[in-house]
């Protein structure tokens, strides 16, 4: 804005003063990882293994060795055993008791080691699926936190009564104290204030509300007592409409998990005929029970899919651990196979390609004030002083970090959605919502300009703050949420990644959202949009056959993320059930990793496809020279072996510090 100086860039990057907004957050109330059974059988699992592999590799006795692996095959083995002899019951036939059965088979013929490594995959792929499924549950408990469990229901008389919220109904009238939790979704029937709805839409600041305004359950009152009628039953509240969206997302399964249990079907039933046949047809034939038995212990060695599974495993908890150094957690190798898959990026607006900390940006005195811009910020932050709104601490904080020195502030007085009124040296200084301490009836040259400024900051995305002194306007402030230094970069690299340019998907409004658009080069916005309508976005996309990567930061963003082919939540501000919900977390707030963790995703995917063909072909050759002629065993160990230990160094080359990609606005 002409004759408005924004903010020093300089100054938006020091660490000195910093505003936070205070946001209601669920209770964190997460599982103890060692209470999940799964988890403490893998562990012992692994325990007997590493301390009996040593024994074993270094040609201990046995009866050193042997009951250490026979340890691991019991406390490893029994958990998928008896899943998997369950649902043989169900009449189908798993890999998981495939693979105890091919244990069991290696240790019949001596190969204690194979059997006792493929036992500790398996449970620990139990473990840590047994491990997710807990911290939903989690996540959606602690969402449950944010609606509070009482709401005060005011009787037809006007009396007062103290109610479980699940009981209120429609038509109700609840009465809310100023910092409490609204208790349901309802309409202002009386008072004004200003409410922090950021769980719900996603808006850095704190949003005033006045009779007939729409409000919802789980956000917070700041200082005005208001009395709201119910207008949604509390089953059907935004908050519990998130928990639903959120539970049937995550129970949702993948089309490529439906596939992967078809061909496990197929698979685990060709094996299991063809090892009896191998094991009956020699007999039949007048062989002897010793070689057919031999023999098909050593087809179910070599059919045995070791080297398929680590053909997937090692490239991407390899991944996992590279994108881990630079600050980005992936909670599953499947997480890390669909980040590469992704082929659309829908970003939140504020915490996620913002800070989601409100800041004076710009400084505008009004012809005829006489005041210099650092005079202007001077006594707006002397008045606001003593305020606790979040725009008054992102004033007084502008001004400290122009190292202008406050004056003394008398007769404070703060009126919910207007602003605050103190005495600054000897004069009457009022900060507040242009719309409220404006005269509406104002005329005269003065009151245009007044208007015109505050119509032109609003135009660029930023809230105007008014100031007046001794009842004359005599300046406007502009408040905006800082965008993240990265972000412009970031959003460029995505584009080239993708082919296609990242959307801004966000409850905020459009002049906000646009505006930051324009700075970050986005052209598709969608704004306004309350946690289902983001929802119904995301699934339409899939729907086009698109692959989208979501990434949010609030309690309103967890449906997307968990709707969404994956989801990558920011963990410097972002909410518990955000952090729970994602697919991953980026830990140090710093969007540059997230261009360099989807190519580092698609690179563990071709090491995937690559180690398939390798286990792949290993296997075919074994299996055909064991069906057509006769195999040894030792050669069919070490085929086996052989394969899997090259599909696993193949997958260790992401370990490496060089396979962080280096892309434009990535950090080390």
């Amino acid at each position: 804005m002409k004759g408005c100086p924004a903010v020093s860039p300089v100054l938006d990057q020091r660490s000195a003063p910093s505003v936070a907004v205070a946001r209601p957050v669920p209770a964190r109330r997460r599982t103890r990882v060692l209470t999940l059974p799964e988890v403490r059988w893998a562990l012992a699992a692994l325990a007997l293994f590493l301390l009996a592999l040593p024994c074993r590799l270094l040609d201990g006795p046995a009866w050193l060795w042997a009951p250490l692996f026979a340890g691991t095959y019991l406390t490893g083995g029994w958990v998928p055993g008896w899943e998997g002899l369950k649902a043989l019951r169900g009449r189908r036939l798993d890999v998981d008791l495939l693979m105890v059965v091919a244990a069991l088979g290696a240790a019949a013929i001596g190969q204690l080691l194979d059997g006792a490594l493929l036992i500790v995959i398996f449970a620990a792929s139990g473990a840590l699926e047994a491990l997710a499924t807990a911290r939903t549950a989690d996540s959606v408990r602690g969402l449950l936190d944010l609606a509070p469990a009482t709401a005060t229901r005011l009787r037809p008389d006007g009396t007062e009564e103290r109610v479980d919220t699940a009981r209120l109904a429609v038509g109700d009238t609840v009465l809310v104290r100023p910092g409490e939790r609204l208790g349901a979704d309802g309409r202002l029937i009386d008072g004004a204030s200003e409410i922090d709805q950021a769980t719900i839409t996603g808006e850095p600041l704190p949003v005033a509300k006045q009779p007939g305004d729409e409000v919802f359950a789980g956000t917070v009152n700041g200082t005005g007592a208001l009395r709201l009628r119910v207008e949604r039953d509390p089953s059907d509240s935004v908050i519990a409409r998130i928990v639903r969206m959120v539970e049937e997302a995550s129970e949702t399964k993948a089309p490529t998990q439906l596939f992967i249990e078809k061909i496990e079907q197929r698979y685990s039933l060709g094996m299991v005929l063809v090892t009896l046949a191998v094991f009956i047809v020699p007999l039949l034939l007048g062989g002897t029970l010793q070689l057919a038995l031999l023999r098909a212990m050593t087809f179910m060695i070599v059919a045995s899919p070791c080297a398929v599974v680590l053909s997937t495993m090692p490239p991407l908890l390899s991944a996992i651990a590279n994108a881990g150094r630079h600050g980005v957690l992936a909670k599953s190798a499947v997480v890390m196979e669909r980040l590469g898959q992704v082929d659309t990026v829908a970003f939140d607006k504020t915490g996620t390609l913002t800070e989601g900390v409100p800041q004076v940006t710009q400084v505008c005195p009004l012809p005829g004030s006489q005041l210099a811009p650092r005079e202007l910020l001077r006594l707006a932050g002397s008045a606001e002083h003593l305020s606790e709104h979040p725009l008054a601490r992102a004033v007084v904080a502008a001004a400290g970090e122009r190292g202008l020195d406050l004056l003394p502030a008398e007769g404070f007085g703060s009126a919910p959605g207007r602003g605050v009124t103190a005495t600054v040296g000897g004069h009457t200084v009022t900060v507040g919502s242009p719309a409220r301490v404006l005269d509406a009836g104002a005329r005269g040259a003065a009151a245009e300009s007044c208007r015109s400024a505050v119509a032109e900051l609003e135009a660029t995305g930023c809230t105007a703050v008014l100031v007046l002194r001794d009842g004359v306007s005599v300046g406007v402030l502009g408040i905006a949420d800082r965008l993240r230094p990265d972000a412009t970069d970031t959003v460029a690299a995505l584009a080239a990644l993708t082919g296609r340019a990242p959307v801004i998907l966000t409850g905020d409004n459009e002049p906000a959202a646009q505006r930051l658009a324009a700075e970050v080069g986005i052209t598709e916005v969608r704004a306004g949009r309350l946690p289902e309508e983001k929802v119904a976005v995301v699934r339409k996309w899939e729907t086009e056959g698109r692959r989208v990567l979501v990434v949010g930061d609030g309690v309103n963003d967890a449906p997307a993320l968990a709707a969404a082919h994956s989801g990558i939540a920011m963990g410097g501000a972002g909410s518990d059930l955000a952090l729970e919900t994602a697919d991953a977390v980026v830990v140090r707030d710093e969007l540059a990793t997230l261009p360099a963790t989807v190519q580092l995703a698609r690179t563990a995917r071709r090491l995937v496809l690559q180690n398939l063909v390798i286990a792949g072909v290993f296997l075919l050759v074994m299996v055909a020279w064991d069906l057509i002629g006769t195999l040894p065993l030792p050669l069919g160990v070490a085929g086996h072996e052989g394969s899997t230990v090259l599909v696993g160094l193949n997958g260790l080359r992401l370990l490496r510090e060089a396979a962080w990609p280096r892309l434009v606005g990535a950090t080390a």
